[in-house]
């Protein structure tokens, strides 16, 4: 800790000798916190990480044993400097606010140290999301009545896109401790099981989030309806193109390969070599991310309440000048996103078992 102190001292110490002699030095000098924030966050990250493993290795000892080893501290390191370093980038982007922030943190030190294909699957997520939701902004503010520039997302959105992969990874780390393992049914079978269905989460809501903020303005028509295949205004929930279904696949794969490249470099070869190929893990995310963006679209187009108010813009909920187009107000948004990522969480794993080729 005094290295990085030491640091910000010297740095404060300098910034203000160069500007002592300008006329902006006050308003420059009630800045400089803010600039050296992501220092003083990251310098954070090492005695953070010392606690826990300390609060780690107490706890296994005063357990009286245990079959699992305690988590290194190289990796608890790196499963708070990774996250925190995260959070800052996604609060200077706004990508996220603070309530968003600090329960993302604790999604992300969670699936970290469980697995880093976990925390790969959740920086791809996180990363390619919101490139899309940023992706023509200017024309999903025309039919998109609760838009909001850059797509920030608060606590309940984090809450209901990782929850459920939270939820899993500690279960993981619970029953088969921490570290990386290959998918391998025959050997790893509930590593294998809650690896797939972290996986599906991450991919559904990935593949949903693409169909939704890319799909609605890639395609120039107007979508169908999932339920009844009538067409239906852009930004109607349970809406469905065959770009933004595409694109749902395309948003799951990407996942797939964070999760596959981590397994691939991180798994030692000898457990590779004794395991079947991992090159599906690929696949079913693409799977899962198209699986997903379609339970969301029946959920929307029934459950989810859809109409068009006297601004041609998508509501939802009724009201005396709203037009209704489709479904009933039982849910939001955000329990649609939630109960998507559950049902792919559950249902992929169902498949993979069945699918997964032989050593």
């Amino acid at each position: 800790m005094i290295i990085p102190l030491l640091f910000i001292v010297i740095c404060k110490t300098d910034y203000i000798s160069k500007e002592a002699m300008s006329t902006e030095t006050k308003e420059k000098l009630k800045k400089w916190p803010n600039d050296l924030m992501p220092v003083l966050i990251c310098a954070m990250s090492i005695p953070l990480a010392m606690f826990m493993w300390v609060g780690n290795v107490t706890f296994l000892k005063l357990a009286g044993g245990s079959e699992y080893e305690a988590i290194a501290p190289t990796r608890w390191l790196f499963s708070t400097f990774a996250p925190l370093a995260l959070m800052v980038y996604a609060l200077r982007k706004k990508s996220v606010n603070k309530s968003g922030a600090i329960l993302g943190l604790l999604v992300a030190i969670t699936t970290s140290i469980a697995s880093h294909a976990f925390f790969a699957s959740l920086v791809l997520f996180f990363f390619t999301s919101s490139k899309a939701t940023k992706f023509r902004s200017n024309l999903k503010r025309k039919f998109e009545d609760d838009f909001k520039e850059g797509g920030q997302r608060n606590w309940v959105q984090v809450l209901c896109n990782g929850g459920m992969a939270t939820q899993l990874s500690l279960l993981y780390l619970l029953d088969c401790g921490s570290g990386e393992r290959p998918i391998n049914f025959s050997q790893f079978y509930r590593s294998s099981w809650l690896g797939i269905a972290i996986l599906g989460s991450f991919a559904c809501c990935n593949g949903d989030t693409w169909a939704s903020e890319l799909g609605s303005v890639l395609s120039k028509k107007d979508p169908y309806l999932i339920t009844t295949r009538r067409r239906v205004p852009k930004g109607t929930n349970g809406g469905v193109s065959i770009i933004g279904l595409v694109v749902s696949f395309l948003g799951g794969l990407a996942v797939g390969i964070g999760y596959y490249l981590t397994i691939l470099y991180t798994v030692d070869i000898k457990t590779l070599n004794t395991s079947p190929s991992q090159w599906p893990i690929v696949l079913f995310g693409g799977i899962a991310g198209l699986l997903g963006s379609v339970i969301d679209s029946i959920l929307g187009a029934t459950l989810q309440y859809s109409g068009i108010d006297e601004n041609g813009k998508i509501v939802d909920k009724p009201n005396r000048n709203v037009r209704h187009i489709s479904g009933i107000g039982i849910l939001d948004n955000h329990s649609v996103n939630l109960i998507s990522s559950i049902l792919t969480a559950v249902i992929i794993p169902m498949l993979a078992i069945h699918c997964w080729p032989e050593i």
